[in-house]
């Protein structure tokens, strides 16, 4: 059986190697859109997360199989069809993720100083189509909407000691911007209270414990909870201790004449309303939030509007408010309100052979263990319905044969496994010669020019 499977980042990846490790005689081949594989795992983990990129040793191991193909620079729904896919292979699998952030929608939010956090990561991390961001970092206050690990990540890139970030794979273009940034103060900003957080206790221990920096929570946000956390959940229960304990904490002295630190705050029970700009119009100046009660508990609470409303001056505005799937072909089934591929355990609705996994499968949510169990389930059904019939593999199907034709009738040269490994190598020797572990090239003709295409 021919398998393909579009999206070479974690999703795309563990559906592959489930496939290839039960399926003796499977064949599995890999679609990116981007000449580079890897997806969030390259463009989305924070640069100073080293150790959460060490899955990219185990989807190598699985590209390099004899039983699975790379090809990138190929754009699925634009240069080959999932109809022209779906003749050519037995089965079809998208697992190409949450390419768009949601929108606050409300105004103001298109002003400059407003970026998102999916662009805004993407800038740091070398995303091709993130390069022109250039964000404005001269400002002394960045709020960050969002209390999810996307939004920690973004206020300790904002205030980590620039030495800190010099030995990462952080793009030389970001710690130029970043060296000259006048931030100091970034607030954190969720519509719903502490219990409510999406951050994990790992990656708020690390915004605690950053040099330099001090937190400012505000125990009056913790009043009672010590009661409410009883019962909770381990994982919540630690999470929340700890930010009373943070919150209760009393300030360090600033010695006499030494530089007062960075500071990072969270700030509950606050939905924006505008963004507020500045008396010209040509910028943001703040933003207006109303401030909230929570109906219900724990993860269901919802926030309702007070009818009081607050602002707070910042100059940089940063939303963090999830990522967000679209649909690639109009043969594809796509449920715009939830965003994803319907689908049950993976296999799209109406559309014998079709299947999806990831974020474009169950929404963009969850790390990449998650996306790793996730993509599995995908795969067994996969490999359900070879067993059982429901995929009949007696027509031979041509895979890239096909598809290779079809793509250089419209002039796409795809990109091999070991074309990204020419790349891998020259990232990894200019890191070399700036002492990081990788220096990533982020325009998509450079890193055709060093294959040769």
């Amino acid at each position: 059986p021919r398998v393909c499977v579009v999206g070479s980042g974690p999703a795309g990846f563990y559906t592959a190697q489930h496939i290839l490790k039960h399926h003796g005689g499977a064949l599995v081949d890999i679609y990116e859109k981007l000449p580079v594989p890897f997806g969030l795992v390259r463009f989305g983990v924070a640069p100073d997360h080293p150790e959460v990129k060490n899955v990219i040793n185990t989807f190598t191991q699985t590209a390099r199989s004899e039983r699975c193909a790379y090809y990138g620079n190929v754009t699925v729904g634009r240069d080959v069809t999932v109809p022209e896919l779906r003749q050519a292979y037995h089965a079809v699998v998208l697992s190409y993720g949450a390419e768009d952030n949601r929108v606050l929608g409300i105004p103001g939010e298109n002003l400059p100083g407003v970026y998102s956090a999916r662009a805004f990561v993407g800038w740091y991390n070398g995303l091709p189509e993130n390069q022109d961001l250039k964000p404005d970092l001269s400002c002394e206050t960045a709020l960050i909407l969002g209390h999810g690990n996307v939004a920690l990540d973004i206020a300790r890139i904002l205030l980590s000691p620039l030495q800190l970030l010099r030995k990462t794979d952080i793009t030389d273009s970001s710690l130029a911007a970043l060296a000259c940034s006048k931030v100091k103060r970034v607030w954190l900003v969720g519509r719903r209270g502490p219990l409510q957080v999406a951050f994990t206790i790992k990656e708020l221990r690390e915004m605690i414990n950053l040099p330099g920096t001090r937190a400012v929570l505000d125990s009056a946000d913790f009043t009672g909870l010590e009661n409410a956390i009883k019962d909770a959940p381990r994982p919540r229960k630690r999470l929340t201790e700890l930010m009373i304990k943070t919150a209760l904490e009393k300030p360090v002295e600033v010695q006499a004449g030494a530089a007062a630190p960075r500071e990072w705050g969270l700030k509950f029970q606050r939905s924006p309303q505008e963004v507020l700009p500045s008396a010209d119009g040509r910028r943001a100046r703040g933003v207006r939030m109303a401030l909230t009660r929570l109906e219900g508990s724990g993860d269901s609470a919802k926030a309702i509007p007070t009818g009081d409303v607050e602002e707070l001056e910042c100059g940089l505005v940063l939303s963090s408010i999830g990522y967000r799937s679209l649909p690639l072909d109009p043969a594809v089934p796509f449920d715009s309100q939830r965003g994803v591929i319907p689908n049950s355990s993976g296999r799209v609705d109406g559309v014998p052979g079709l299947y999806c996994s990831g974020w474009v499968k169950r929404g963009p949510t969850g790390v990449i263990i998650t996306t790793m169990n996730d993509s599995f389930d995908t795969a067994q059904s996969v490999l359900e319905d070879l067993q059982g019939g429901v995929l009949d593999v007696s027509p031979s199907r041509e895979g890239f044969g096909v598809v290779e034709s079809i793509l250089r009738s419209r002039g796409v040269r795809p990109v091999s496994f070991s074309d990204w490994e020419k790349i891998d190598a020259a990232e990894v020797s200019r890191g070399k010669a700036a002492g990081k572990p990788r220096e990533k090239i982020v325009d998509p003709v450079e890193m055709l020019r060093i294959i040769g295409h």
